[in-house]
């Protein structure tokens, strides 16, 4: 099977835009040679990435699995390009750092803005996905460093400790009434909970809870993201669970509260770990020596 990087970003921006013509716009191709490279790569996978509609396309569930794929292999060419640059230009390198959105929220934004004024000639990227996701993509080395909760490792590589955080209870004020402080475990699970989906820590967290209740999470909504859990906790669907710094960067209305969980049970803390062989050694040192100074 041949794939080139333009029909990688192609499957990519039509992902994106949900169209071929505008995906084709995208990349200055032909509409009918971006239809084309879709159909012969459709027609090698032997599957459908994309529903033709009569206003677009849509993903479909095979569509949706391949692209996780495609993705890595993006990646990894943006990462040959880089390298190449990086040696053309006299660059020190170039990192690859994988982490969870409330990770990035919290901490890593702050820590790469100051790794930056440390090292301005060493390029990073930072891809966001959960705790799981960054586990498999530095076992397959698609990333340098990767950063996720201690709880949900299942990784056999050195880990660093990283941060701490918590969980607290958001809800909407217009659907529930909570009795004021701390909310103690067993009332909680007699609320519905948006959680975020497999592999989340969030999602972990809560099933830990519910067992140790010996109770199993329903799981009646599940959301992608901590923005659609808000959208859910708005119209009352349910409560959110979500770090403090996370929330706060969302500006929530007035109509939302939170209140303070009791326990230990929501507290979390992010481990740090790398691979070597991809980046210059020296590089990657000084990249996880910079994140995990106090």
């Amino acid at each position: 099977m041949k794939l080139d990087s333009t029909t990688v970003q192609l499957v990519l921006a039509i992902a994106e835009e949900g169209s071929i013509s505008r995906a084709a716009d995208k990349l200055n191709l032909a509409v009918a040679a971006a239809s084309r490279r879709l159909t012969d790569l459709e027609s090698q996978l032997g599957a459908r990435l994309f529903k033709r509609q009569p206003h677009g396309v849509k993903t479909t569930e095979a569509g949706g699995r391949l692209l996780a794929h495609i993705r890595q292999i993006d990646n990894l060419i943006d990462r040959l390009e880089g390298d190449a640059q990086a040696l053309g230009h006299g660059r020190d390198g170039r990192i690859i750092i994988g982490a969870p959105k409330a990770a990035i929220i919290q901490f890593l934004a702050a820590d790469i803005a100051r790794l930056r004024i440390a090292y301005p000639q060493i390029t990073l990227k930072v891809l966001e996905e959960n705790s799981k996701i960054v586990q498999q993509l530095l076992r397959d080395r698609v990333i340098d460093v990767g950063i996720y909760e201690k709880s949900s490792g299942f990784l056999d590589l050195p880990k660093s400790d990283y941060r701490q955080d918590r969980l607290i209870l958001v809800y909407s004020r217009r659907h529930f009434t909570l009795a004021p402080g701390p909310l103690g475990l067993d009332a909680l699970l007699e609320l519905p909970i948006v959680s975020l989906g497999k592999g989340s820590a969030v999602l972990a967290a809560v099933q830990r809870a519910y067992r140790s209740r010996g109770r199993a999470f329903p799981n009646d909504f599940s959301a992608s993201g901590f923005d659609t859990m808000l959208a859910l906790v708005r119209h009352g669907l349910g409560v959110g669970l979500m770090p403090p710094e996370v929330l706060r960067s969302f500006h929530p209305e007035d109509t939302l509260a939170t209140a303070e969980l009791e326990g230990d049970w929501h507290r979390r803390s992010y481990v740090l770990s790398c691979v070597e062989g991809n980046a210059q050694e020296q590089t990657l040192r000084n990249v996880v020596a910079q994140l995990l100074a106090p």
